[in-house]
C-alpha cells in the first residue's frame, strides 16, 4: 500500500464514510445502529470531531479513494470521563488484513499526544478476530467482556472491552 495517505477527515469524505459504516450496519452485528444511515443522518457524528483536541477523525486513502477512517470520541458526557477517549475504526474490504488499521491508529495516537488524554477505551463486537488483533497489537489491554448486552436482527451480541493508558 504505497500510496496510502492518512490524514483529517474533511466534510466531502461524508459520502464514503456514510458508504463504508453503512456495509457494516446491513451486514454485521458490528455496528449496532439497525437501518443504514443517510449522509443528512452521519453528519452529526461527523461535527463531534475536530482539527485540534482529543476528538479527532483520520481517514486511510489510497489514489483518492478513502478506504477506512479511525476516530477519538467523547467516551462518556459526564464530566469524570473527561480524559478518556473511546477509539473507533471502520475498513473497507479492500483494507482490511493489510495494515491499513495499525497505521490509522498510529496516526491517531500520534494526534492526540499532546492533548488532556488519559485513557482510551474501544469496544469490540464479537466476533471480530481481525479488530481484537488489531487492538491487542497496539498495545491495548483487555479489561472485560459484556456477555449478550445489545441486540440486532433477533441475536444478541457480545463485545469485548480494551483500554490503552496514554499520559
Amino acid at each position: 500500500m504505497e500510496s496510502l495517505v492518512i490524514r483529517p477527515a474533511v466534510e466531502s469524505d461524508l459520502p464514503l464514510l456514510t458508504e463504508i459504516y453503512n456495509y457494516y450496519i446491513v451486514n454485521t452485528s458490528i455496528a449496532f445502529d439497525t437501518q443504514p444511515m443517510t449522509i443528512h443522518d452521519y453528519k452529526p457524528w461527523f461535527e463531534k470531531y475536530s482539527t485540534s483536541g482529543p476528538y479527532r477523525l483520520l481517514v486511510a486513502e489510497i489514489d483518492g479513494e478513502v478506504i477506512g477512517s479511525a476516530g477519538s470520541r467523547q467516551y462518556r458526557d459526564h464530566p469524570a470521563f473527561v480524559e478518556t477517549v473511546e477509539f473507533g475504526i471502520y475498513l473497507t474490504e479492500k483494507a482490511r488484513g493489510k495494515g491499513v488499521g495499525k497505521k490509522l491508529y498510529t496516526a491517531l495516537f500520534e494526534a492526540i499526544k499532546d492533548e488532556k488524554v488519559h485513557l482510551v477505551v474501544a469496544g469490540v463486537a464479537l466476533p471480530n478476530p481481525g479488530s481484537v488483533a488489531l487492538h491487542k497489537a497496539m498495545g491495548f489491554s483487555e479489561v472485560g467482556v459484556f456477555d449478550e448486552y445489545a441486540q440486532k436482527n433477533g441475536k444478541y451480541i457480545s463485545s469485548i472491552w480494551f483500554q490503552k493508558r496514554v499520559n
